[in-house]
């Protein structure tokens, strides 16, 4: 009996160290964002001009993305992506500031970071400005920003004093990139939806259907409630002709593939809904943004 229970106890000590460390790992996980640093650029410009014109903007970005790469980060590297896209329009010389749009779609980041850079010159001391701006790569919604200055020295190495104001802001910023993709993640992405009737329409959303028992405008929003991520939605309003989800949430990576979720899949299935409606229609997605017209 006695050799029985001092087993027991040995395998229970040995069993429970290895259960526990398990367990902490999973609770403990965080999933990170990727990350795209970019040149702020004006209208006019495109990214690659300013990389290649703009030491000051260069050594900036390149700086804020070691950064973060020192700190363990996923980071896509803008210079390599461009290399990859030269053959793209959106990245020729002449492009527009809206272009970046697409590079960011490109790219695959969940989260970009602008950086915008300024070189200071002062009897007590030159120094270097950032602004730092993160965006939720899905919507553009704005995650963090910081302002920094480096320390003043008499210096001409800027790009060290860039290094000083990247060290001094980073893990702030970054935590707060953190925090605010965390929280992305477990209340998911939001999209608005605006779905109207045209004007030759020989239909509106008081069309009855299943016996008369459920409004055109019943079903969608039924649908809406039950592919929005947790089912949560809001809608602004519905009128006979017109129907606005301003939020609608959808899960920031597919439960499927692992990958993340985009417009485009929920557009794919929504199509789908309308179309065993019986019901013809347009679609035009921009960006977080889906308009149906149905005719």
């Amino acid at each position: 009996m006695k050799n029985y229970i001092f087993t027991t106890l040995i395998i229970l000590l040995l069993l429970t160290p290895k259960t526990y460390s398990q367990n902490s790992v999973n609770e403990n996980k965080t999933i990170q964002p990727t990350i795209m640093v970019i040149p702020f650029v004006a209208k006019g410009e495109s990214i690659r001009s300013k990389l290649e014109h703009d030491n000051n903007i260069l050594v900036a970005v390149t700086k804020v993305k070691e950064g973060f790469d020192k700190r363990g980060v996923n980071t896509i590297d803008l210079r390599a992506k461009l290399k990859q896209l030269s053959n793209i329009d959106v990245m020729e010389e002449d492009a527009e500031t809206s272009d970046k749009d697409e590079v960011i779609r490109l790219s695959g980041a969940d989260i970009y970071v602008e950086v915008q850079s300024k070189r200071n010159y002062s009897g007590s001391g030159n120094s270097v400005s950032l602004v730092l701006t993160a965006y939720d790569a899905f919507s553009g919604q704005s995650l963090a920003n910081k302002v920094v200055n480096s320390p003043s020295f008499y210096t001409k190495n800027f790009e060290k004093l860039t290094e000083k104001a990247v060290e001094k802001t980073i893990d702030d910023f970054l935590n707060t990139i953190q925090t605010k993709f965390d929280d992305i993640l477990e209340n998911g992405r939001s999209l608005v939806l605006t779905i109207g009737i045209a004007e030759d329409s020989e239909i509106d959303f008081d069309k009855e259907y299943n016996d008369g028992n459920d409004l055109l405008s019943d079903l969608i929003e039924d649908w809406v409630e039950e592919n929005a991520y947790k089912n949560y939605y809001h809608i602004q309003g519905t009128t006979k002709t017109k129907m606005i989800f301003d939020d609608i949430r959808i899960p920031v990576k597919d439960a499927k593939t692992g990958r993340t979720y985009r417009v485009s899949s929920y557009v794919r299935k929504l199509r789908k809904f309308l179309r065993s409606l019986g019901l013809k229609f347009d679609r035009t997605v921009q960006g977080s943004n889906i308009v149906i017209t149905i005719k």
